[in-house]
Order: structure tokens, then C-alpha cells, then sequence
């Protein structure tokens, strides 16, 4: 997903990523990499690599037009141009300094708060999705705890596994670490995104409930301070682990597009796309979605894979009110 560098930087990286644009992104020498790898206590086991056999079965997958939160596409013309992407510095490199790392994070979220506090982004969730309220989601800001999820999904989850890309979760000489266990090689592990998003839905929608996960700015990860976000996505999981949400791009008619996907059992990894689309592939961890940041990658079709970060935004005071 897109960047928030400059004015005009984030929203081009971003559209271009849901339009499945090519973005300038890093060589695959430029992937997250680790820094010190952690003890061998804190890596999973083999089996926390996603299979087949835990992914809900192959159900028809609902059409664009039966999800939830559907909007109308912009043409060509309003996309954002390409060249407007990411540029080199925006690549994820090697974390050096975690602690650096995550006190730009918490920075960046502070200042994305202050930003929307009195400005929040001109969207009416309501108006542009009077559906939601049906499909039992009436409070799309509010997000869920640990606890709360692990009783939603049911997978069985008794430790919840953070990915902290570049950090616990890097790439390294072709291979992909979770802790200091080759998980699988850089291609192996974007097949296994696109496994993840990419899997029919076991239910339709309108006959699952949702347990939404919250409203979040798209910007880039490793920056403290940047231009306010005009990218947000909204997400919801089911009791049976699918994804489901919209996509908003207030610097372009507040277009709005469906994402879905799902939570992988074993690796708690969720992945998701657009509707319809194998690529590109947002993905990060279900527990990650859980805090007010969360690191995220993103797969394109060319083979590239960048970090981005999602800041969960408020609830508004008036939508509060409403629902009271």
C-alpha cells in the first residue's frame, strides 16, 4: 500500500497499489532484513507456515457486488500518476536500531491523531455504507483484543504471533526468517499470501457475522512525522476467519473499493486483496491489527515487496454519539 512522504507521494503509491499499478520499489536486496536475530525461543515451530488443509473450504466466493461496502471505481483519468511512486528512500532497509524504529511509529501515529482529531478524514461511513449496519457491524472503528479475536475465530490460538517486518519477520539472502527460522524463500512466501487471500470464502457474507478490526491510515513505516494520509482501509473478520472491508481514497472522489481475504490458521498471517484481483497482496498479522500500528507488506505482481504501516484512527466523537 502507499506512502505519505509529500503531498501527493502517498497517494499515488497507494492507488497505484489497489489499481495493481508498478510501483519503483525495492530490489529484492532491499527487502526488510533483519537486524540481530532473536533467541531460538522465539521463533515458531514448522508448523506455524500456512497449509491447505487448515484454510476454510472452497465455497463460491462472493461477486464484488455482494460484499460488503462496495463503491463505484473512478475511471483512468482520476488515477493518480505512476511516476508519482515511492521513491528510493522510502525502501525498507535493514533495521538497525528496533527502538528507534518503533518510537518513530508511535510518532507518526501521534501526529496522524492530531491531524484527524478536529479534521477527520470527509467521509460518512454511514451514508457511503448503510449496508454494514445489516451485516451487524455497527461500530467499524472500534477493534478488537487478543482475547476477544481468539474467541471469534476459534482457531485455537494460545500465543499470538507479532510480525515486526524487518525485525522478527525479514528477508535474507533469498529466504524469509520469523525469528532465526528460514520460514521459506522470498517466492515461496508471497505463493503463500496469495494462498491466504486468495481463498474462497466459506460463507457468503451476508449470512456470517463480523467482528470489525478498525479504521486505519496507510503511510510509511520508518518515518516520524509526514503529510496527512489520504488512504484509509476499514476491515472486519469473520467467526470463520475471512476478511472483509473498503478501501477509501479521499484524494480521488472518495473512490471506494471492496478488499477481501483471510486469517491463515497456522501462521496467523492475514492477507487480503481486491476484490476480484491476485494482486497486489497486503498482508501482515491478525494479532498485529489488534494494535494502534501495524506493520504491513505488500506483494506486486512484478515481484517487488515493500513495507508500509497502518495507524488505527479514532472512532470520531459524532459516529460515537450516534451509536449510543
Amino acid at each position: 500500500m502507499g506512502a505519505v512522504a509529500g503531498a501527493g507521494l502517498g497517494a499515488a503509491a497507494v492507488s497505484d497499489f489497489f489499481e495493481g499499478g508498478r510501483l519503483g520499489g525495492p530490489s529484492a536486496g532491499t527487502l526488510p532484513a533483519g537486524g540481530d536475530r532473536p533467541g531460538a525461543g522465539s521463533r515458531p515451530g514448522a508448523g506455524t507456515r500456512p497449509g491447505t488443509g487448515d484454510r476454510p473450504g472452497a465455497g463460491t466466493r462472493p461477486g464484488a457486488g455482494d460484499r460488503p461496502g462496495i463503491g463505484d471505481r473512478p475511471g483512468i483519468g482520476d488515477r493518480p500518476g505512476i511516476g508519482e511512486g515511492p521513491i528510493a528512500g522510502n525502501r525498507p532497509d535493514r533495521i538497525e536500531n528496533r527502538g528507534e524504529r518503533q518510537q518513530s511509529r508511535q510518532d507518526r501515529r501521534s501526529q496522524i491523531q492530531d491531524q484527524f482529531r478536529d479534521n477527520h478524514p470527509r467521509w460518512d461511513f454511514w451514508r457511503d455504507h448503510p449496508n454494514w449496519a445489516a451485516w451487524r457491524l455497527n461500530r467499524p472503528y472500534r477493534w478488537a483484543t487478543w482475547a476477544a479475536l481468539t474467541g471469534w475465530i476459534g482457531y485455537g490460538w494460545s500465543e499470538p504471533m507479532y510480525y515486526d517486518y524487518g525485525e522478527n519477520c525479514y528477508y535474507e539472502e533469498e529466504q524469509v526468517y520469523y525469528g532465526d527460522e528460514a520460514v521459506a524463500t522470498s517466492e515461496e512466501y508471497v505463493q503463500q499470501a496469495e494462498a491466504i487471500a486468495t481463498t474462497p470464502a466459506e460463507t457468503t457474507p451476508e449470512k456470517a457475522d463480523w467482528m470489525p478490526l478498525g479504521v486505519f491510515a496507510i503511510t510509511q513505516d520508518g518515518q516520524a512525522s509526514g503529510a496527512p494520509p489520504t488512504m484509509f482501509v476499514q476491515l472486519a473478520v469473520s467467526k470463520t476467519g475471512s476478511i472483509s472491508g473498503t478501501f477509501t481514497n479521499t484524494a480521488a472522489g472518495n473512490e471506494t473499493q471492496t478488499v477481501e481475504g483471510l486469517v491463515d490458521k497456522k501462521s496467523q498471517r492475514a492477507a487480503w486483496v481486491l476484490s476480484g484481483k491476485k494482486r497486489p497482496i497486503m498482508e501482515t498479522g491478525i494479532f498485529n491489527l489488534t494494535k494502534d500500528t501495524a506493520p504491513a507488506l505488500v506483494h506486486f505482481e512484478d515481484g517487488q515487496t515493500q513495507q508500509w504501516l497502518l495507524v488505527r484512527l479514532e472512532e470520531p466523537k459524532e459516529a460515537a454519539t450516534q451509536q449510543k
